[in-house]
């Protein structure tokens, strides 16, 4: 793997797979009394965020205190951030204080990549949602419950297999990820929005793109319903949550028609009622809750493998949590 995970792209097949079969290995240790591993003694992670996160950062969090780290919660609120110091300076003060890897979420897409690109750290930078750009652990975390689902075993990836991604598709980081990570694991992404929640330049991204949610159930493997990001929106980009519910949220009447091996997920905070309902954020089909138990097996396998300097054939494997106990 390379020094930084700034985005899905920079992943090839080979480096996804070893990500997704290190989490594998790693989520063993959430069946131990001591659910710790000595691999970043003595390493400090700094949880940089600028806006704000429940589930990514307190995922984060829990996955650098399984692996021994030093962990350092950084947000703006509060901050020097607030009385207007750059990225850069914020940057230099934490290379002072020994950073060795910086978490970071900014409302800024690029701010990532250009921490990355810079000299004023040393340590990798990992992306931990940097605007509308990208969310590349996101990714990981939906490909590894994916895989889990339809296609389990280490190192198979998810050939042949069909997700459609539905919403709110301009203003998600977690979409962009998604297409790319998927495709480079085999799977075949479709996308379901309405015509005004479609960015520009779609033609280009490898997916098809679709404005009728019921016709692309049958033929789906998993479906994928994202959040509708209010805060991003500068203007009506659909008439009513009605009307948006009607022709894009996911119902009990939708789950019926989805063969009987599909899942459904979503990257949470959900809105119920609008983008999904109760019925179906309940039911034992829909993955979220395990979403959220997976971010941190595939947050402790990216930070094992670019900060503990292992390959797959050190991480721990189930015997050896076993003997560990």
């Amino acid at each position: 793997m390379k020094r930084h995970l700034v985005s899905a792209a920079d992943l090839s097949r080979d480096d996804a797979l070893l990500i997704l079969d290190t989490a594998e290995e790693l989520a063993q240790l959430s069946g131990r009394a001591v659910k710790k591993l000595p691999t970043l003694r003595g390493r400090t992670v700094v949880n940089l965020f600028f806006e704000d996160s429940t589930r990514t950062k307190t995922s984060f969090e829990v996955a650098e205190k399984r692996l021994s780290a030093d962990v350092i919660n950084f947000a703006a609120k509060g901050s020097s951030v607030s009385k207007g110091e750059s990225l850069k300076d914020t940057a230099l003060t934490l290379q002072a204080m020994g950073a060795d890897a910086v978490v970071i979420r900014h409302h800024a897409s690029g701010a990532p990549a250009r921490l990355a690109q810079s000299d004023w750290l040393h340590g990798s930078v990992i992306n931990a949602g940097d605007g509308t750009h990208e969310h590349p652990t996101q990714a990981l975390l939906d490909a590894f419950t994916l895989r889990r689902h339809l296609n389990p075993g280490l190192g198979n990836d998810l050939s042949g297999r069909r997700v459609t991604i539905v919403g709110d598709v301009l203003h998600s980081r977690v979409a962009r990820s998604n297409v790319l990570l998927l495709n480079t694991l085999g799977a075949e992404v479709t996308f379901v929005a309405p015509p005004t929640l479609v960015p520009i330049g779609i033609e280009h991204w490898p997916c098809e793109v679709s404005y009728d949610l019921d016709a692309a159930l049958a033929k789906t493997d998993a479906l994928m319903m994202l959040r509708v990001q209010r805060e991003r929106m500068n203007a009506a980009f659909f008439p009513t949550e009605r009307e948006y519910a009607r022709r894009y949220g996911m119902n009990g009447r939708r789950l019926a028609r989805l063969p009987e091996h599909a899942v459904v997920m979503h990257p949470g905070p959900m809105v119920r009622g609008m983008e999904i309902t109760a019925e179906v954020a309940d039911s034992p089909r829909c993955t979220a809750v395990e979403q959220v138990a997976n971010g941190v097996s595939i947050r402790m396998a990216v930070l094992y493998l670019l900060l503990g300097g292992a390959t797959l054939a050190d991480a721990p494997s189930t015997n050896q949590s076993e003997a560990a106990k």
